[in-house]
């Protein structure tokens, strides 16, 4: 019994020491292909030769399109309503906070807030992402970043989308003018004004003025209360010393680097397939808009009807319908401009 007994251990603790294959998992890749870390699409990419900037892919598919966000200084997430409708349709998009701008690196640099400069960081972000023969859509300041890439760049890109951006600064000061003029009494422009002079921007009764009598009519015609919440998340993340050096202190005042900017001659040089898409309520001049789409020669104009600066909410069904439908024209070579 004793000699058996010690059999059995013997047994045991070989077993041990030579444990049985286990059977083989069918479900892993193979092992000479290293295993990619997934993070929900998140990427950082270097830029300036030092700093980061965040990206996020959303969806796959034939449809690449790289989403510029406005401000300047604000970020991307007032753009998130994108993911309802464009990955859907077997679209791919990319968000990017631009430099200084949300969840990417906020430099002290004030000499990085510039235009050249953003068009430089726009092609290393292209780069980085390894787009090629992709789309580009650019809203306000972005719409601006966009015109001025696509001068440069226009070889990578498939096809364009100028949302809610008029080609000139001169004209835009002019009709804030007439937005102003048209939406406060004859006492709230006494007041805009005496507080414009003393410069006091923070002050309860200028920001009411600018929020309640402006922004709610032609940044976004939503009642501010019902106001979606990736826009006020956007203003609360706004970087406001970008805003100031390149804008100014708020939409109508260009003191900034903006001052002088105009690209009205150059328009006929962006030779890619191109949607101009605004809103007849917009804080942009609709017949600018109409101008800018002529003068592109290889253009189609769409303004939303119900829609303001922030279509993709106000007038949503028509804005993302004409959308799509232009990259699915331009994707399947059906696309045709408006006659000029």
């Amino acid at each position: 019994m004793k000699k058996l007994f010690f059999i059995m251990i013997a047994a045991c603790v070989c077993a041990c020491n030579n444990p049985s294959k286990p059977a083989a998992d069918t479900t892993a890749e193979p092992s000479n292909k290293p295993y990619e870390v997934k993070t929900g699409g998140n990427r950082l990419i270097k830029v300036a030769g030092k700093y980061n900037v965040w990206t996020k892919k959303v969806g796959d598919g034939k449809i690449k399109v790289l989403l510029l966000h406005g401000g300047p200084g604000f970020s991307h997430d007032y753009m998130e309503c994108f993911d309802d409708f464009l990955p859907k349709e077997g679209m791919e998009i990319y968000y990017y906070d631009q430099l200084g701008c949300g969840n990417s690196d906020a430099p002290a640099d004030t000499s990085l807030w510039s235009i050249p400069r953003y068009v430089e960081e726009v092609e290393e972000v292209r780069k980085g992402l390894g787009l090629d023969n992709f789309y580009i859509l650019g809203h306000s300041w972005g719409g601006m970043l966009a015109m001025e890439y696509l001068h440069k760049y226009q070889s990578h890109v498939k096809g364009a989308v100028l949302s809610n951006m008029t080609a000139g600064m001169k004209g835009y000061v002019a009709y804030a003018a007439e937005l102003k003029k048209k939406f406060f009494s004859p006492r709230d422009i006494a007041v805009f004004d005496s507080l414009d002079k003393l410069k006091q921007y923070d002050s309860p009764q200028y920001n009411d003025l600018l929020m309640n009598k402006l922004y709610s009519q032609v940044i976004c015609r939503i009642p501010l209360e019902n106001w979606p919440e990736p826009i006020w998340r956007s203003f609360k993340k706004a970087n406001h010393t970008i805003y100031i050096q390149m804008q100014g202190v708020d939409e109508f005042h260009v003191t900034g680097n903006f001052k002088g900017w105009e690209f009205w001659d150059k328009l006929q040089d962006i030779k890619v397939p191109t949607l101009v898409l605004g809103g007849m309520h917009d804080e942009m001049n609709p017949e600018d808009m109409k101008k800018e789409g002529h003068l592109l020669p290889n253009s189609r104009t769409y303004l939303c009807p119900d829609g303001s600066h922030m279509s993709m909410y106000d007038d949503q069904q028509n804005y993302f319908k004409n959308l799509i439908a232009f990259l699915k024209d331009v994707d399947a070579g059906t696309f045709t401009a408006d006659k000029k």
